[in-house]
């Protein structure tokens, strides 16, 4: 197996190309909004690293547009110290799914998603399923482009890490999709791949790490995933 490490800084370079995500979802728009979503139900939006709910404005609005009732976190900013967020997370869904007496359906773009996942494990009952994509579920932000600032921030990467996998020795319950990109520039894409959660589903695409908010094929996956009625746990291998 090849060992992990955070893409090279020159790969950062690559995230230009996320300019082209915009103009691709407009074209796709038609058929996207086409999407049934089925009984719909309560969906929250968590955003990136640095990244507040402006950043995931777009794809929330799309998924009210079908028919779901998203939400984003309305926690500011994501700072980015995971253990510190996880209560008011837990807080913001459990509030979500009594106020709509429904388990709360997870989406989380990178950093979101590793909140995303930590949420369900923490709070089972209260998550229908989980949908990340760019998110680094191995080694924390270890395998980054922002690990370096982690570092400056006074976190130590290899504990981070210990942490994270201790965690994974309690499975997240809920059904999980995690969809990365081999051109993903700023997380590395074998970080995206989880090799313990019992009913995992992985699904690659092909854009940047900065425009996965805006690919209109993550559009899709997230839509029809959050549409399928909850599914037996099945076992899933990595991509």
């Amino acid at each position: 197996m090849t060992a992990l490490s955070a893409p090279a800084p020159a790969a950062a370079f690559g995230e230009i190309a996320t300019v082209f995500e915009l103009p691709r979802l407009l074209l796709r728009s038609a058929q996207l909004l086409g999407i049934d979503a089925g009984a719909g139900g309560p969906v929250l939006v968590l955003p990136g690293f640095g990244a507040s709910d402006a950043s995931t404005a777009v794809l929330r609005g799309f998924l009210r547009r079908i028919g779901f009732d998203a939400h984003g976190w309305g926690l500011d900013r994501n700072h980015g110290d995971v253990m510190a967020l996880l209560d008011p997370v837990r807080d913001a869904v459990l509030r979500l799914a009594d106020r709509s007496d429904a388990p709360v359906q997870l989406v989380g773009w990178s950093l979101g998603g590793v909140l995303a996942r930590e949420t369900a494990r923490d709070a089972p009952d209260a998550v229908r399923q989980v949908i990340t994509f760019g998110t680094p579920v191995v080694g924390g932000p270890k395998y980054t482009q922002v690990g370096a600032r982690y570092v400056r921030l006074g976190f130590d990467l290899d504990a981070l890490e210990a942490t994270v996998a201790e965690r994974h020795r309690r499975p997240i319950a809920a059904p999980v999709t995690a969809i990365y990109s081999r051109a993903d520039g700023i997380v590395a894409w074998r970080a995206c791949i989880d090799p313990w959660t019992p009913d995992v589903e992985h699904v690659e695409v092909g854009s940047t790490h900065l425009g996965l908010g805006f690919d209109p094929d993550v559009y899709r996956i997230v839509a029809q995933r959050l549409a399928r009625p909850r599914a037996p746990t099945r076992l899933s291998g990595a991509a």
